[in-house]
Order: structure tokens, then sequence, then C-alpha cells
């Protein structure tokens, strides 16, 4: 996808999710920027990152009032669909794999190929910014 493409994708996702309107914490709102902006750009990996960086802080915002609370209990204790949690846990998942390395020097793998890896990257980076927009417009008023 060209950098146009990647934007226009964005543009699709919002008209088909957005049917009314948000609220959204000036927070929540310069993170799903920054993610859309690393997604448009071809940075997939950091892309995935901030979108779930947005996810938890609408998370927070939306559902919390206790300040130290996993992403997983965000995700568990929100009041949304099941089918949304469920990719929000998938995300969740992929993202900490690249957060969270266990073994940093094994890394043979970012050596021998990137292509598999860029194209695995922008396919969870189409995921998150879907997952991202299904999460923030989940409670829209109309």
């Amino acid at each position: 996808m060209t950098e146009e493409e990647r934007w226009e994708h964005l543009k699709s996702l919002d008209d088909a999710l957005l049917m009314g309107g948000v609220i959204l914490s000036g927070w929540c709102t310069f993170i799903v920027q920054e993610a859309d902006i690393a997604f448009a750009k071809g940075a997939y990996l950091a892309s995935i990152l901030t979108s779930v960086a947005g996810i938890e802080t609408y998370l927070r915002s939306e559902y919390s009032s206790k300040t130290k609370q996993t992403l997983f209990s965000l995700i568990e204790d929100a009041p949304i669909d099941s089918s949304l949690k469920k990719d929000l846990h998938t995300l969740r998942i992929y993202r900490n794999n690249w957060v969270h390395v266990d073994e940093p020097w094994h890394d043979r793998a970012l050596e021998r190929s990137s292509e598999p890896l860029m194209n695995e990257l922008e396919e969870m980076a189409m995921f998150a910014v879907e997952v991202l927009r299904r999460t923030i417009y989940e409670n829209q008023w109309i």
C-alpha cells in the first residue's frame, strides 16, 4: 500500500464505523492521531504500539476508576461486546511480544529476512487501527 492508500484505508474505517459522534479525552485524541500518522507512513510497529496505547487510554478514561489497572483487566472489566474483547486481547498479546522481549539477543529472525516480518507487521497494523476505531467508536451518540 502507498501512503495515500493507507490514509484512504483509515478514512474508510471512519466512514464505516463512525455513525454519530464520540467525545474523547485530549490524551486519547493525540494518541490516536499519532497511531494514524505512524500507520500512514508505514511505521507499522509504531502504529501497533500506539494503537494499543490509544485503546488503553480510552478504556481507562471511559470505564476505570482505579489508577493501577492492567490493560488485561481494563479489557475484561469494560462493558463492551465480547468479540471486541477477544480482538483487544489478540492485539494486547501481539503487542506484548514486542514490548516484553524475553530474549533480546535471539534476533536471528530479524536478521534473516525482513519481508515476512514486515508483511506480518503491516497486517497487524491494519488490524490494530481497525480495533482502535471499534473501541473508541463503541459508545457513540447519534
